[in-house]
């Protein structure tokens, strides 16, 4: 099994579920901002994974079949569980925090199993990607300062209920292309050293 991760492509997707394994540690000893900064370089290895196979020559069709499932899983760990367990620990694994982390994680597994079927249309997601909850949450998180204390909480967790439900809607969103790739791979750098500059102070 070792061999597929030989594949540029695949050694790339199981980076970014290692940082997602990262992420998830962070949010346990309750450094919030790390585990979101961390989370982005997750969803940036998932990004560019997808670039690099479409570049690879000779790929075999069981590497690309290893390395299909494999970004799949690696979508649902830090597109859905991450921010989820972020939102039960923001919630301090009250009823509705902990209800909307249930929620986003079957939506999120329902969202790629229905990709997993039908892929892209015309150029199109069927719903909104996993792939904007972490910068969502990354915005929340880097903006924090200008929350009311009482505000805050509520207002992560009625975005992200909107936005899960977004997530098995039937929006058509577009694919994103080169340009959407550098907005994305600028913002996760800024983003991720503003967030891990606040964890730091905060601990």
């Amino acid at each position: 099994m070792l061999r597929y991760l030989l594949d540029p492509a695949n050694a790339i997707t199981i980076l970014g579920i290692l940082l997602s394994g990262l992420a998830l540690q962070a949010v346990l000893t309750a450094r919030l901002e790390l585990a979101v900064a961390i989370g982005l370089w997750s969803m940036l290895a998932d990004q560019l994974d997808g670039i690099v196979a479409k570049r690879t020559p000779n790929r075999g069709s069981d590497v690309a079949e290893i390395g299909k499932s494999l970004d799949s899983l690696g979508d649902m760990i830090y597109g859905a569980v991450i921010p989820a367990v972020v939102i039960m620990a923001l919630g301090k694994g009250g009823l509705v925090a902990t209800s909307l982390g249930i929620f986003m994680i079957c939506a999120g597994a329902l969202r790629l199993s229905y990709f997993s079927r039908s892929g892209l249309t015309g150029g199109y997601f069927t719903g909104v990607p996993l792939s904007y909850d972490v910068p969502l949450l990354a915005i929340f998180f880097v903006t924090r300062h200008r929350f009311p204390a009482e505000l805050f909480n509520p207002a992560v967790m009625i975005s992200f209920f909107l936005l899960t439900c977004l997530h098995v809607s039937s929006i058509r969103v577009p694919a994103p292309r080169c340009a959407m790739y550098l907005v994305i791979t600028a913002f996760s750098a800024v983003s991720s050293a503003i967030l891990v500059s606040q964890a730091m102070t905060f601990n």
